[in-house]
């Protein structure tokens, strides 16, 4: 097999504003605080002599070519981003950003938050809006019923609540 892979398809381009902070935070933290320290190590390593043997200049570089690859993948990424930070005109929908109470069939209730695939990590009952309970939500009112198929068996939501936070 080649060294070619194929890119996977990008996720969707949709953010919220504290998701974009986080990753123009993590963008700065790399380049301008991680960067110049191992920039500065790997230079020290170097000045040593022998790099063939040199442990701390082997790793430096490797950071360096992990960090490069990173920032370049941060800055790619929020060039596209759009930022939603406005609630849609009908809040009775459910779209991006929104906070989501279902109800299943045995009387539990499920809460989730609709984001982007950049930050669907960052807390408990966030998912992305790329992910299958997501994209059979967005759009759908309050009071709907939602199945979805789980592999052998099929799950069934009711949508009881629908909330948009306000950013700031």
């Amino acid at each position: 097999m080649g060294r070619f892979r194929q890119n996977p398809p990008p996720g969707s381009q949709y953010i919220t504003p504290a998701g974009e902070h986080r990753l123009r935070a993590e963008l700065e933290q790399l380049w301008r605080v991680e960067r110049p320290q191992v920039t500065q190590a790997v230079s020290a390593a170097a000045a040593q002599g022998d790099r063939s043997e040199n442990a701390e200049y082997t790793y430096g570089k490797k950071r360096l070519r992990e960090i490069d690859r990173r920032v370049h993948f941060l800055r790619k990424r929020l060039d596209g981003m759009v930022v939603v930070d406005q609630p849609p005109s009908d809040p009775q929908r459910v779209f991006f950003g929104a906070w989501v109470s279902l109800e299943t069939d045995a009387g539990a209730t499920l809460r989730y938050r609709i984001v982007g695939p950049d930050e669907f990590d960052r807390a408990p009952g966030f998912i992305s809006m790329d992910a299958p309970l997501a994209r059979a939500l967005l759009g759908r009112h309050l009071d709907d019923e939602v199945q979805l198929e789980l592999g052998p068996r099929r799950a069934r939501y009711t949508i009881v609540a629908i909330e948009y936070p306000r950013e700031s």
